[in-house]
């Protein structure tokens, strides 16, 4: 069986055993046909390659500029690879075992405080239809720490406003749908807005939860401009994103005492690391305050 027959069962594996979605698996192909086409140009097959082959991968990788995040990654996907292989009996040693990705720099990210947070959700004006959509819009983000990307794509029909839940649609797959619950303020924002604004602002027969100016779906350019406008009236000097209201809602909940897990999944993270980074932030913070208040630090 060639590297690439072996590329695709892998890939059958990842979808049928691990649920990956779309994107997760076009990201394992592309690392995944680089890293074959490279061993076959140096050692001729894949599932023969030596420890030395797979290392000098990785230099190959970083002599061409890669950044040390993308070689993580594309290593990892190798590990994962060898590793399904060896499980499977296609090989009998893991040429990827001792494998050790080099440090990779963690990237901040900016989080609003409690305080900043209400001043952003008071600068809409609810007299007026577009402000009670924004109101309603900014809220909804807060409350259940939605990708910009998810918020637009939302349906009338995905809020429960009887019940008090959104359901949220994974952007890369309709696998991972959550059911995420919204307090008080977000219903009341949300209702005002459906039942006033939207039949003001829509055009068409339009099953779309947030409508612009045009009568339309929104925009994630559309909402970042709103975003902005925002920030700025509410004097907030911060260099905020829609992602930004994403990282408050999980900083927030873990400050206060939720369990990481129930985080990871209102965010819909498939793996564990990716809410960590929540954590890690408040260690950092706590370990600034220590440094800069105690009276011997």
């Amino acid at each position: 069986m060639t590297s690439y027959s072996n590329i695709d069962k892998f890939l059958t594996h990842l979808s049928v055993s691990k649920n990956a979605s779309h994107n997760t698996l076009s990201a394992y192909k592309r690392d995944l046909s680089a890293f074959n086409e490279y061993i076959t140009k140096k050692s001729g097959d894949a599932l023969k390659a030596s420890a030395d082959d797979v290392n000098s991968y990785k230099s190959f990788l970083t002599t061409k500029g890669f950044s040390s995040s993308s070689v993580s990654r594309a290593m990892s996907s190798v590990r994962s690879f060898y590793k399904f292989l060896l499980v499977d009996g296609t090989i009998k040693d893991n040429p990827s075992k001792n494998l050790k990705n080099d440090k990779v720099e963690k990237k901040s990210f900016e989080v609003l405080t409690s305080d900043e947070v209400e001043k952003l959700l008071e600068q809409p004006d609810r007299n007026t239809l577009k402000g009670i959509r924004d109101k309603a819009m900014l809220e909804l983000m807060y409350a259940t720490g939605m990708k910009v990307s998810e918020l637009i794509s939302l349906n009338v029909s995905d809020i429960n406003l009887q019940l008090g839940y959104v359901t949220c649609h994974n952007e890369a797959t309709q696998k991972h749908d959550r059911t995420i619950f919204l307090y008080p303020a977000a219903i009341s924002s949300v209702k005002n807005y459906i039942d006033t604004s939207r039949k003001f602002l829509i055009q068409e027969d339009d099953p779309a939860l947030f409508i612009n100016v045009n009568g339309s779906r929104m925009t994630r350019q559309g909402f970042w401009k709103i975003l902005k406008q925002y920030v700025s009236s509410a004097g907030i000097k911060k260099s905020i994103t829609p992602h930004t209201l994403r990282h408050s809602f999980a900083t927030h909940l873990l400050e206060n005492g939720a369990d990481i897990y129930d985080i990871k999944e209102l965010l819909g993270h498939v793996d564990i690391a990716s809410t960590q980074i929540y954590a890690n932030y408040l260690k950092s913070k706590i370990k600034d305050s220590y440094l800069k208040f105690h009276p011997r630090a």
